[in-house]
């Protein structure tokens, strides 16, 4: 199916690894030119002599708490491709019970990540004329999960603002769309982590997949190709679940 990304420019937040990483392949393979961004160069350098061969990526040293650094990267990214019609916000701080440090880096990254890097790329997705705007969010943020903290809460922030922010970005033809990935496994991920140093937690939640494995960055990138794509056009203000059936609610 051609999902008409052809030409089309791409911004990806946390591409170095893990989903963000499958997120730039999967654009790429579909003809769009991407820049990626992680908080270490070193990463960023290695990810770009990695990618180079499947088509046209750039990238920089990125930290979207730094709110004029962020901007720059946006800017200069947007002058690099030439525009942009996709901006897929990544990047994330994670779990954690540390008191307020938990609340205030979760805020920091995943939530004024996001309204920071709408904000600076707006002007670029309006001149586009088909602009996508994806939020990777978590299924902790529509269920019950382990214990209150920082990072449901605040994902679920995310899924009502970009709710709101579909309805504000309509008329300039910009679709804004959230991706709740269930568990995901991959090499160095948080599930990786549960594995060695969590075991019966690892298998506890293993069982409740219907079909007994966990996720891949893939198959959550082949979810966000298309939401960010002019197949899905008709498709705004949606909170995509992309957990092979882990969550157990009705959504009506």
């Amino acid at each position: 199916m051609d999902l008409g990304l052809k030409g089309k420019k791409a911004l990806v937040s946390g591409s170095t690894r893990g989903i963000g990483r499958r997120i730039t392949e999967a654009l790429l393979a579909e003809g769009c030119a991407v820049a990626i961004g992680s908080r270490k160069q070193a990463d960023v350098d290695k990810a770009l002599a990695e990618l180079s061969s499947k088509g046209t990526v750039v990238g920089s040293e990125l930290d979207v708490a730094n709110a004029e650094s962020y901007k720059a990267w946006i800017a200069k990214s947007a002058e690099q491709l030439g525009g942009i019609d996709i901006f897929v916000h990544n990047v994330s701080g994670g779990g954690g019970m540390e008191g307020e440090k938990s609340w205030y880096n979760v805020f920091e990254t995943d939530v004024m990540g996001a309204v920071r890097g709408v904000e600076a790329a707006t002007p670029f997705l309006k001149e586009s004329g088909v602009g996508s705007v994806i939020f990777i969010g978590t299924t902790a943020a529509v269920e019950t999960f382990m214990a209150p903290m920082a990072y449901n809460a605040l994902k679920a922030g995310l899924v009502t603002y970009s709710k709101q922010l579909s309805q504000a970005l309509g008329p300039a033809n910009i679709r804004v769309n959230v991706v709740c990935p269930g568990p995901i496994y991959f090499a160095g991920g948080a599930w990786e982590n549960i594995e060695k140093h969590a075991p019966d937690m690892y298998k506890a939640h293993l069982a409740i997949q219907p079909n007994g494995r966990f996720g891949t960055p893939e198959e959550v990138a082949t979810a966000v190709t298309f939401l960010a794509s002019p197949a899905a056009s008709w498709i705004t203000g949606v909170n995509l679940i992309v957990d092979g059936g882990y969550t157990k609610r009705v959504q009506l």
